[in-house]
């Protein structure tokens, strides 16, 4: 601003002298060559008019020669601010920028590329970007790219490169040909980005989608497939293979018990141990749950599988050690061989999962071989499961009843509803043979709330006959038992039948009220609530706290069969129902023993103060219009 005022002084300066010079010179000629005041005076007037005039022209070209100056200065002025800012974003931007001139030698790095790579400006310029080759692409990568660049003008793809440190590490680049105003080749320029990060999510992504995340072993799907490459690999070389299949015996009583945090720190060193027994060859997975599935590579022979699950159970035995407690198990193991039970992994892994079922019904705590018997055992469970769904729509499902008599009196006083099942081509199923199956699919509580409405319904037509019974009792399985609907369900059969409660007996086995016993606690004194009667069936198989028995409100025990079968001469379950009266009768409850089939054994529960009893010497189960209510076997002799 100060330069502008500046010059329009010295303008009009220069402008005022030039008049006064051309005023002064003009005067005196003319004066000196006109003696005519009348021309003298014409002559000076045109002088003025002259003046002007040459005035005007000489603004006009400085005007002109002004605007030229500036329109030619306002481009340049805009050229140099759209360079300072791609100047800035230049440098400014997180990825880095490369530019080379047309023979390939760098020209000019942004602060990212510095950054990223490590090289400073000095350490590249001048240099071609072969410097940062990492040696993993092949001569032919590089000649396909520059192909791509000479026909299209860009590239873009992922490429390794290095950094000054040596490190390899992955870039995602795109190069871009520049021409000049000729449309020749001038510069290329590239800008590429770190993908390091995105590369690591990527390796942890494809880790956690085939490792179970608690143990960090392979989960099943990398199991499976590891299973699949070793069988086709054992197939081609006529080698054995062998899949067991381990399953911790009870874990659920630990979690519900010490909580699941303690559960999954079992589970990990149980990972650990068994990981620190197998060596190469051997693939060991966490299925899910509790289940650990392990494939043994040649190992064809029976002998061999059995001595690695041994190792494994025994192994299993020692002690787990948590905040300096010991936390003892067991385990369960199914085996299966490959090729002689099956040639595909999905069927390796359902025969081994077939002979895990095997191992835990026998027992646990040990192992056991997958054979023809149990496949088609499995089929068959299959098949009763799919039949039974039927049954219930069908209403191919019958009540059988048997009778309950007073020990004392041998009077019938009572009855227990069994379930049975009238199927139109096996005839009269056993309820051995398809109650497993129900529990396993969830169908018995669907079978025990029919069971229940069917025989209140009975229970009422008996008491409007004038019989002389005291309560029908109803076993509830463990799972309609651990259903928060229980109560309501219950309710709604007594609304329905009009049964009076109090001759309504639950029986409810000792395992169901032990596997959740504060919950098991409250749905009893609910059940309590609408005047029914509670009895503990199958006592001494469950494992019982007397602290928590006590504070249940049952008024029944049920002695079961198995230590019933051996009285009075096995002194053991001599001692076992004697211990149980005695407790029972301690708590104010009242003892039934079930599985009675001969004399003898009615006559000891009597003389041992036992109230009562059911069995086959009394009376088998049978259909409602079977009963025989006049029936009352002498014990004593």
């Amino acid at each position: 601003m100060l330069f502008s005022y500046r010059g329009a002084l010295r303008a009009g300066l220069v402008y005022l002298l030039a008049s006064s010079f051309w005023i002064g010179l003009t005067h005196r000629i003319l004066i000196e060559f006109l003696d005519n005041p009348t021309d003298l005076h014409r002559w000076l007037q045109m002088r003025v008019y002259l003046w002007v005039a040459l005035s005007a022209l000489l603004i006009s070209l400085i005007c002109a020669r002004s605007a030229q100056a500036h329109q030619q200065q306002q481009p340049l002025k805009e050229n140099r601010e759209r360079l300072r800012q791609a100047a800035a974003v230049f440098d400014c931007t997180r990825e880095g920028v490369l530019v080379t001139d047309a023979k390939g030698l760098i020209v000019h790095v942004n602060r990212a590329f510095m950054e990223i790579t490590g090289y400073q400006r000095e350490d590249v310029m001048g240099q071609q970007p072969s410097l940062f080759k990492s040696g993993r692409h092949s001569s032919n990568f590089y000649q396909q790219m520059f192909q791509t660049l000479e026909h299209t003008g860009e590239w873009s793809g992922e490429i390794w490169n290095r950094r000054k440190s040596g490190e390899i590490y992955p870039q995602w680049q795109t190069i871009r040909v520049i021409h000049d105003d000729l449309g020749h080749l001038s510069h290329y320029v590239a800008v590429f980005s770190d993908i390091s990060a995105i590369k690591d999510s990527e390796h942890e992504l494809a880790h956690l989608a085939h490792h179970d995340p608690l143990t960090d072993l392979p989960n099943r799907l990398l199991f499976t497939d590891r299973a699949e490459q070793a069988l086709a690999s054992a197939q081609l070389h006529k080698r054995g293979c062998a899949l067991l299949l381990l399953d911790l015996d009870h874990f659920k009583i630990i979690n519900d018990s010490l909580g699941h945090n303690i559960g999954d720190q079992l589970l990990k060193l149980v990972g650990e141990r068994l990981s620190a027994l197998f060596g190469p060859g051997v693939t060991l997975a966490r299925l899910g749950g509790d289940e650990f599935a392990v494939l043994a590579e040649n190992c064809s022979q029976v002998v061999q599988a059995a001595a690695l699950a041994q190792r494994m159970l025994d192994e299993m035995k020692q002690p787990f050690i948590f905040d300096g407690h010991q936390l003892f198990i067991s385990a369960s193991i199914g085996i299966s061989l490959f090729p002689n039970d099956a040639l595909s992994a999905e069927q390796l892994l359902r025969n081994a999962d077939s002979a895990l079922f095997k191992a835990k019904s026998v027992g646990r705590e040990g192992y056991a071989l997958y054979t023809e018997e149990l496949t088609a055992h499995a089929q068959n469970r299959v098949e009763i499961a799919s039949e039974l769904r039927r049954a219930l729509e069908r209403q191919e499902l019958r009540v059988y009843y048997q009778p309950v008599h007073d020990l004392h009196t041998s009077r019938l006083i009572g009855v227990e509803a069994l379930v049975r099942w009238q199927h139109p081509e096996r005839g009269l199923v056993p309820p051995g043979d398809f109650i497993p199956i129900a529990e396993r699919t969830g169908l018995i509580a669907d079978i025990d709330g029919w069971v229940m409405d069917q025989a209140c319904r009975q229970m009422c037509q008996w008491l409007a006959d004038g019989l002389p019974l005291s309560f029908i009792a109803i076993n509830v399985s463990s799972r309609l038992f651990a259903r928060r609907e229980l109560y309501d369900q219950v309710a709604q059969v007594l609304h329905d039948t009009g049964l009076d409660p109090a001759f309504l007996e639950l029986e409810v086995t000792e395992s169901a009220v032990m596997d959740d016993p504060e919950v098991a606690l409250e749905q009893l004194h609910r059940l309590r609530e609408l005047g029914l009667r509670l009895a503990i069936d199958d006592f001494g198989t469950g494992y019982s706290s007397l602290l928590r028995l006590k504070r249940l409100p049952v008024q029944k025990l049920k002695i079961d069969q198995g230590f019933v079968a051996g009285l009075p001469w096995d002194e053991d379950d001599a001692a076992i129902v004697r211990v149980v009266i005695a407790l029972a009768k301690s708590m104010g409850m009242q003892v039934h023993a079930e599985g009675i089939e001969q004399v003898e054994q009615a006559r000891f529960l009597l003389e041992q103060n036992c109230d009562m009893g059911q069995g086959y010497w009394f009376g088998r189960p049978m259909p409602a219009l079977e009963i025989d209510w006049d029936r009352a076997p002498a014990i004593q002799a």
